[in-house]
């Protein structure tokens, strides 16, 4: 079995609206000296394959096709 991780997160230069809305609450909270909050997603996957190789190549299509928007987001995949 192998494990990974994706981390799903908007590219530089793609606007933020629920990072500024954690930004502006971190603030209300007290929290000072946020500079930037930008947000994203994670998925831990498990895939039945033991082959690394085949496994990395499944887990980029899987994002390619629908874990990501690659048109605005990037991705890492990391497998443990």
């Amino acid at each position: 079995m192998i494990k990974a991780r994706i981390i799903v997160t908007l590219k530089n230069g793609v606007l933020d609206p629920q990072g500024k809305a954690i930004e502006g609450a971190l603030g209300g909270l007290g929290f000072s000296g946020v500079g930037s909050v930008r947000q994203g997603k994670v998925f831990d996957v498990e895939l039945q394959d033991g082959d690394r190789a085949k496994a990395e190549a499944a887990l980029k299509e899987m994002c390619e096709r629908l874990l990501a928007n690659t048109v605005i987001e990037d991705y890492s995949i990391a497998i443990t």
